[in-house]
């Protein structure tokens, strides 16, 4: 019987292809949790650095459960009991044609929202997140976050309920 060999994530161009197939899925993951741009970056970035450090140890097929498992880990141990409220980057659209009254109606509404969203458990955030804004399916999401199918519809229903409960309208 043949033993099956899987590329060397030493090799550079195996670590390019991972980076290129996963660094922004990692970003937006952690993003996700702290909604902080800067916070994200490094984190995807530090995560990569434990990937290549670590290239040996491995394998190619196992390098994405890897860069998550690295990511969540460091995002932990920075954040560790802090509170996060999330901050959307996405400037507001232009408001030159728009009332006032419509204006600073988007804008409450905005507030609201980040807040609705900072009050979510990280977990519940994290897992609403990746459905809505990524539109990644359940199972993906259980597995990125390890956890099963099932959790993922629990937090993602826990989200809504909270939601709905927040911001009428939803």
């Amino acid at each position: 019987m043949s033993e099956v060999v899987t590329p060397d994530v030493c090799e550079e161009a195996v670590f390019g292809n991972v980076y290129m197939a996963n660094s922004k899925a990692i970003y937006r993951y952690i993003y996700y949790k702290c909604g902080d741009e800067a916070k994200a970056n490094d984190v995807a970035q530090e995560s990569f650095l434990k990937l290549w450090e670590n290239c040996k140890k491995v394998a190619s097929d196992k390098a994405k459960a890897f860069l998550y498992r690295v990511a969540n880990n460091l995002f932990l141990n920075d954040v560790k009991s802090q509170k996060i409220a999330l901050k959307y980057a996405k400037q507001s659209e232009d408001v030159d044609n728009q009332s006032p009254e419509y204006v600073l109606e988007e804008k409450e509404y905005k507030d609201k929202l980040e807040r609705a969203l900072a009050n979510l458990t990280e977990a519940e955030r994290t897992a609403f997140l990746l459905n809505r804004i990524d539109g990644k399916k359940y199972k993906e999401i259980a597995e990125m976050l390890d956890i099963s199918v099932k959790a993922v519809e629990k937090r993602i229903h826990k989200a809504l309920q909270k939601l709905r409960v927040t911001i009428d309208g939803i």
